[in-house]
């Protein structure tokens, strides 16, 4: 039997085809929020019930972003979080972000409207013997770090060697969810721009936000691009972009389980649900590696056929997450010399619940209300024993802008090549239709060279996460110039 699988997240079908107008003409408003996501709707909607005209400027469309490509799970227990927060920040530093995470997931459990909502257990959970010990010191942390955490049996058909549970955590349809958020925003002085890409923040008395057809001035900006877009901060020398993997399968019998749950180690597998069918993520990797091909697909597929009765694999997507050097996430002032721009960033692939909790800061902050975890992560804290990873991601990058010009590309496939253009090089793609799609490879962010993904069919950079489509097109931030074309 023939079957077809759809190369987008299943949660995309939820977007209507006609959405919010793009931005046509200047306007005013006390806060211009970038970026339609998770972090970004929550920020705007509780802005709005704080009494505030708001705008939100989305480069594509509300919910279609990373808050679409994901597992749908909302929870505190996420891996090993905490036990990397505790070696790295100590035990406060735990609580915070665990009183934190539970605090988003119930946020989002309060705002949900149609979004199929269902408390499940999440789990964190040895897939084999050597992940023991890492679920074991998981345990232990989470439980200092304050959440009810306990070691119960998973109900999944294969061994599971270790276990650490923590019960009534959300699984949610993450695009009915945002458009929902979307709906309850809309009025009252607030609007939605789709289609509207930020070029540029101006700070000054009040602070303009310019796009390709106008300007938005306003009192505020919140930047919740996901990878922030604007150069100031350096944040691009502070976050390290990864790219993971989902299917989605239908079951010829049986049913996916019940726990959100994940493993520790390498090979990770992710295991969630929506409706009926089941699915598993993982396979992740640095943006931009070399070498990415459909092998990442196929041993999630691999994997969910050994265990799963499995009919057909439905669909297939991918998501890429930025991690702070020091492992926490960053929210408050994008500047830490100014009031005027903020930022949320570095959620380390747990956005649906640490988008949720940043958009609770930033509206406190940006009203003027205390928040008890405000200082915790403000994006300028210093982080000294964080330092050597520091060092490292920007050795990384340095290797990556410099290496790729020097040297020859490792095995292409059939449809691409690439060839030298002046200085630089140029990357050429060949479509079913025998057509050729030619492009710069410098990336239009810092001019890095960009790496084919062959899973994505997309050009990427290893450098700090950018991705371009095969004409050029931006598919992710930090960059928001397309790449130049070239003849062939």
């Amino acid at each position: 039997m023939t079957t077809t699988t759809s190369a987008q997240s299943l949660w995309l079908k939820a977007l209507p085809a006609d959405g919010y107008p793009p931005l046509q003409a200047d306007e005013t408003f006390d806060v211009a929020v970038v970026g339609g996501g998770i972090a970004g709707m929550t920020t705007a909607l509780l802005l709005k019930q704080a009494g505030l005209r708001v705008a939100v400027l989305e480069a594509g469309r509300v919910g279609a972003g990373v808050s679409g490509n994901n597992t749908a799970k909302v929870t505190a227990l996420q891996s090993t979080v905490y036990s990397t927060i505790l070696q790295k920040h100590g035990e406060y530093a735990a609580r915070d972000y665990a009183a934190a995470s539970l605090a988003g997931v119930e946020k989002v459990a309060e705002l949900a409207v149609d979004c199929d909502l269902q408390r499940r257990p999440a789990y964190t959970y040895a897939l084999a013997p050597g992940e023991v010990e890492a679920v074991e010191n998981e345990a232990q942390a989470a439980a200092k770090a304050g959440l009810p955490v306990t070691s119960e049996p998973m109900d999944v058909p294969f061994p599971v060697h270790a276990t650490v549970k923590l019960a009534d955590q959300i699984l949610i349809h993450p695009t009915k969810y945002v458009l929902g958020l979307a709906a309850q925003f809309v009025g009252d002085g607030c609007q939605i721009f789709e289609h509207t890409r930020v070029g540029q923040v101006e700070e000054g008395r009040r602070c303009r936000v310019r796009t390709a057809g106008a300007t938005v001035e306003a009192d505020r900006v919140v930047v919740a691009t996901h990878y922030p877009i604007l150069d100031r901060g350096l944040y691009f020398a502070r976050l390290e972009p990864t790219r993971a993997y989902c299917v989605a399968a239908k079951l010829r019998s049986g049913s996916p389980p019940e726990a959100l749950a994940i493993n520790p180690g390498t090979p990770t597998r992710s295991l969630s649900a929506s409706g009926d069918l089941l699915i598993v993520a993982g396979e992740s990797h640095p943006t931009g590696q070399p070498g990415v091909g459909m092998r990442r697909y196929e041993e999630l597929e691999n994997f969910a056929r050994e265990y799963w009765d499995v009919d057909q694999i439905t669909h297939r997507w991918s998501a890429q997450d930025p991690s702070s050097y020091d492992k926490l996430p960053m929210i408050g002032r994008y500047n830490r010399f100014s009031d005027r721009v903020y930022v949320a960033t570095g959620f380390m692939k747990w956005g649906l619940a640490t988008g949720t909790f940043a958009g609770m800061i930033l509206a406190d902050v940006l009203t003027g209300k205390d928040n008890p975890w405000a200082e915790r992560f403000d994006p300028h804290r210093v982080t000294l024993n964080s330092v050597p990873e520091l060092a490292r991601l920007n050795a990384k990058v340095a290797v990556d802008l410099v290496g790729d010009h020097l040297t020859t590309p490792g095995e292409l496939p059939a449809d691409v090549r690439i060839e030298r253009d002046g200085l630089g090089k140029k990357g050429i793609y060949r479509d079913r239709d025998g057509k050729q799609h030619a492009v710069s490879l410098r990336c239009t962010h810092l001019g890095c060279l960009l790496r084919f993904n062959a899973a994505e069919t997309s050009w990427d950079c290893p450098c700090h996460g950018s991705r371009f489509d095969v004409d050029g097109n931006v598919l992710e931030g930090p960059a928001t110039k397309p790449l130049e074309l070239r003849d062939v």
